[in-house]
């Protein structure tokens, strides 16, 4: 999208702020000639990008001056260790970094030079010089770059088009017209693929202020969130629209449960990245979150399913929203197809909208309604024959009252055993009560027949959490296996 196109796109905002960091603002009157400037001075420094910055509205200025200057660029999450961003400057073949963070940068990129600071995003310039023909080709169309953590220290980069991206943001804007929402507030870092698009575009093409504080005043954090901050910002940024992960929301839900007043601007929270429990819906539902589950993946350029006030069906992630088409094949993995990536970074092109096995299993109601039931390389074989998705079962257990946290396992064995965090106070007798009323919703060879207290939380903080909020299975059997083991009887070395 251009920046007259970006100006075209919303004729109904005329003399409201597009963007609002709580210390600067910018109104839709002067956005497409800022953002025009920004890509001039962007478009003279480089060829290929990376975005490091807090959010705020440098950050927005100049992915949207990328955006439209169809430059390719890599956000790049504050969380990665320098190993990371070094792995995604060189894999992506980077000539040029813009951050608000100099210091940073000058002890992370040796050898790169300062090229200037932006007048209008406030953000500093690093380049490089780089041989063309030692870099990796692009898919052509590359815009946007968008690297997630992963399970492993190297993650891979998915390659899209400003197209898909403009796509899926008119199919968001369309899919919450009638709430009529004019301040989405971005709590999720923006190099968030979700964040991105669903708190820049797709609130900038309904008319609406994007609203940007910094993680010092939202109190995100990825070691944890500072929640009274993160309360207070809600609150006083007057949010009608929030992008939450499942972590987040149950910490809205228990503090509005503990008395804090859920804000009446509030009109629409989606919530994704990983499971949501059916009670933890139920529990956002009796203190006035407005949650809706959604479902998407970076690969198809984020939300690919929504609930919305129109459409709303509990437990499900709503039906395929108008750019996306969903079935599920006969061994019940979910299959998108309409907005789906150019590749991986590296690896050969392939052609945009075909079809994309996302690898969750899923069923698709009647109504068209999509219910995600697991990863199936997660899925485990018993050794009486029987496949288990554990997030199914993991979900049932994580309904139950007082139950946190669970991880389910039984890979060739006879049944299923749990990892389980519970809230305080929970005795032995509670958690055998939370795990039996769980097993009355399942089948025989489902059931989890033992369980086991974790001796810590699973968390972003100690490694056995991704940054959306899920399981990193392989590392908490690493540390925690042998806790498991000793359910079936195998013997734990001293």
């Amino acid at each position: 999208m251009t920046a007259s196109a970006l100006a075209r796109a919303m004729p109904s905002a005329h003399g409201r702020d597009a963007l609002d960091d709580g210390e600067q603002s910018v109104s839709f009157d002067e956005l497409a000639a800022l953002v025009e400037a920004e890509g001039d001075w962007l478009a003279a420094g480089g060829e290929r990008f990376a975005l490091l910055a807090d959010n705020g509205l440098g950050w927005a200025i100049a992915d949207l001056a990328l955006h439209a200057r169809q430059l390719p660029c890599v956000p790049l999450p504050g969380y990665f260790t320098a190993g990371q961003m070094l792995h995604a400057l060189d894999d992506a073949g980077i000539d040029c970094v813009v951050t608000d963070e100099p210091q940073r940068c000058r002890e992370l990129l040796r050898g790169w030079r300062a090229a200037g600071l932006s007048g209008r995003s406030g953000l500093a310039m690093y380049h490089r010089q780089l041989d063309a023909a030692s870099r990796r080709p692009l898919p052509p169309g590359t815009a946007k770059v968008t690297y997630t953590s992963g399970s492993t220290g190297r993650p891979k980069g998915v390659c899209l088009a400003t197209t898909q991206i403009d796509e899926v943001a008119r199919s968001l804007a369309a899919a919450t017209a009638s709430l009529g929402i004019e301040r989405h507030l971005c709590l999720l870092p923006l190099a968030t693929l979700l964040e991105n698009i669903a708190g820049i575009h797709a609130p900038l093409l309904a008319g609406a202020t994007c609203v940007l504080p910094p993680a010092r005043v939202t109190g995100m954090d990825y070691s944890g969130p500072d929640v009274s901050r993160l309360l207070a910002c809600i609150a006083t940024a007057r949010a009608e629209s929030l992008v939450l992960v499942p972590e987040l929301l149950r910490l809205l839900v228990n503090a509005a449960e503990r008395g804090w007043r859920v804000p009446r601007s509030l009109r629409f929270v989606a919530v994704g990245g990983a499971t949501v429990s059916i009670e933890l819906l139920e529990r956002a539902d009796a203190v006035g979150l407005p949650v809706f589950e959604g479902y998407g993946l970076s690969e198809c350029a984020s939300v690919v399913c929504l609930n919305t006030p129109e459409a709303r069906r509990r437990g499900s992630v709503g039906r395929p929203l108008p750019h996306a088409g969903v079935r599920v094949a006969d061994g019940g993995e979910v299959l998108v197809s309409g907005v789906t990536m150019l590749g991986y970074l590296g690896d050969a092109p392939r052609r945009p909208g075909d079809e994309w096995a996302t690898g969750d299993l899923g069923e698709i109601d009647a109504d068209g309604y999509l219910y995600v039931r697991g990863r199936l390389r997660n899925v485990f074989i018993s050794s009486l024959g029987r496949n288990v998705a554990p997030e199914w079962v993991e979900r049932e257990i994580a309904q139950q009252p007082g139950i946190r946290q669970v991880m389910v396992h039984g890979e060739a064995r006879p049944y299923a055993v749990a990892l389980v965090n519970v809230a305080e106070g929970l005795d032995d007798d509670g958690i055998d009560r939370s795990i039996a009323m769980a097993n009355d919703r399942l089948p025989d060879y489902a059931r989890v027949r033992r369980w086991v207290r974790a001796p810590e939380p699973f968390s972003f903080e100690n490694g056995l959490l991704t940054a959306n909020g899920r399981l990193r299975r392989g590392d908490i059997l690493q540390r925690h296996g042998a806790l498991l083991g000793a359910l079936y009887g195998d013997t734990i070395d001293s």
